[in-house]
């Protein structure tokens, strides 16, 4: 059995810190009353529950070092002072970053027995009949069930053709993911956005300098090589090569399992929510294709995307919201080169979260946009590209994988990785100084 803290930062906004580690030695130097680190100029705050229970750790406190503050006021506080706390695991709400301790996540699942902030509790008794298995009592008694935990993957446009297919010939079909596979298979599920239909017949090597995209069908390796459990179909290219690659793309994804959304083989399938129970957490996915062509768009007798119709989205979110799940809604909206989203999205994403979204992602954007909490909901206005040749500029070439955390069925937490596109395929992990100056950038936007 184990109880399990977070340390948890909150400078003023959601979001909107830039450190992702701190050392236990430093948290313990502050706590003994030396504030040592980036706790030299954060304050440090926690309930009186939770003092008393890390004292067994460390024991008590030294005076101050510690700021007491009872839980219904712990967010406005570390808010209004730009404080950081240490916060029950159960506890977690979605104002708050969870930082890592000694590089060790609260939100990866796997967790080493060595986090620093966990305490071991023990049952004794004399009666062995009736005290539970240990199996029965870590599920009874942690305030961390990893059973519990589902880890979503959302991630940006995938596009398997043009250069960066010609990359995939060269160098292998996985070249693409290498630097952040683990990622993607590490989560419970994992999303891609591909716009792209495959076929046996896709030219070889790729054509270069078009905008009419096919992806060849062996190039479906490196989806499975990533985990890929949903595929969102709000692209705008999928009818590129005609309605039969499309056919033989979802008989692909639907021999290797797989689910998708937002498209299908009509209307009725492409406009479907798409729900999937994992543990306690209710998922359900929704999308559609805001931008057009027309000619993308499913109808009654053809495939294609699904066409946006905002009133009826909200319908069925508020219907999924009354069926216990949490709508997931991914919209192919207008393309823009910009960080910040158009008014016209800032509209009409917050609607949806008014009518219940849990989350609200824009799947059109080649560039990362702003993201910001709204209603409860959790809002992102682009990722980025994923898998896709762009590398003309700086803001093509940057890329959130945006890690959602669910937990009991709530959306617990975010973890937000963040990646850099080399060689017109290969999105790498963001050096620290690259990851910073990214953050604060995109922490600056207000949409």
């Amino acid at each position: 059995m184990d109880l399990t803290f977070s340390l948890q930062a909150h400078p003023h906004h959601p979001f909107r810190t830039v450190e992702d580690d701190v050392s236990s030695g430093d948290l313990l130097a502050t706590w003994r009353g030396v504030p040592s680190g980036p706790f030299q100029e954060r304050p440090l705050l926690a309930t009186a529950n939770t003092i008393a229970a890390l004292s067994t750790l460390w024991g008590p406190p030294a005076s101050e070092a510690v700021s007491v503050v009872d839980r219904a006021a712990l967010l406005s506080r570390a808010e209004e002072i730009g404080a950081w706390a240490i916060v029950p695991f159960d506890e977690l709400e979605m104002g708050w970053k969870v930082l890592r301790v000694d590089g060790l996540s609260l939100l990866e699942k796997g967790l080493s027995g060595r986090y620093p902030l966990r305490i071991a509790l023990r049952l004794a008794g004399d009666r062995r009949d009736v005290l539970p298995s240990p199996a029965e009592a870590q599920d009874s008694f942690s305030n961390r069930k990893e059973s519990r935990m589902t880890v979503l993957a959302m991630t940006g446009v995938t596009a398997l053709t043009r250069t960066t297919a010609q990359v995939m010939e060269t160098e292998g079909l996985l070249y693409p993911a290498r630097d952040i596979i683990g990622w993607l298979v590490s989560a419970d599920l994992t999303h891609i956005s591909n716009e792209v239909a495959f076929t046996s017949g896709c030219p070889v090597p790729p054509i270069q300098n078009t905008m009419r995209f096919c992806s060849h069908a062996r190039y479906i390796e490196l989806l499975e090589a990533i985990g890929t459990d949903i595929v969102e179909l709000t692209g705008n290219h999928l009818l590129d090569y005609g309605p039969e690659p499309l056919y033989q793309t979802l008989i692909m994804y639907r021999q290797r399992g797989w689910s998708w959304y937002g498209g299908g083989l009509d209307l009725a399938e492409a406009t479907r929510p798409l729900k999937i129970v994992h543990g306690p957490n209710r998922l359900a996915f929704l999308g559609c294709n805001r931008a057009g062509p027309a000619y993308a768009w499913a109808t009654e007798t053809s495939p294609g995307s699904a066409p946006c119709d905002l009133e009826r989205l909200s319908a069925d979110i508020r219907a999924l919201r009354a069926e216990g799940y949490l709508p997931i809604v991914t919209l192919q909206h207008t393309e823009t080169y910009q960080y910040l989203p158009t008014p016209e999205q800032v509209a009409e994403f917050r609607a949806l979260a008014r009518a219940g979204a849990a989350v609200v992602i824009g799947s059109q954007a080649h560039q990362p946009q702003a993201m910001e909490l709204y209603e409860g909901a959790f809002i992102h206005y682009g990722p980025g590209n994923l898998f896709f040749d762009q590398m003309q500029s700086i803001g093509t070439r940057q890329e959130f994988i945006d890690r959602l955390v669910f937990y009991d069925g709530r959306l617990l937490s975010l973890d937000l990785r963040t990646a850099m596109l080399e060689d017109y395929a290969r999105p790498r992990p963001m050096t620290p100084e690259e990851r910073r100056a990214f953050l604060e950038m995109m922490f600056s936007l207000r949409p």
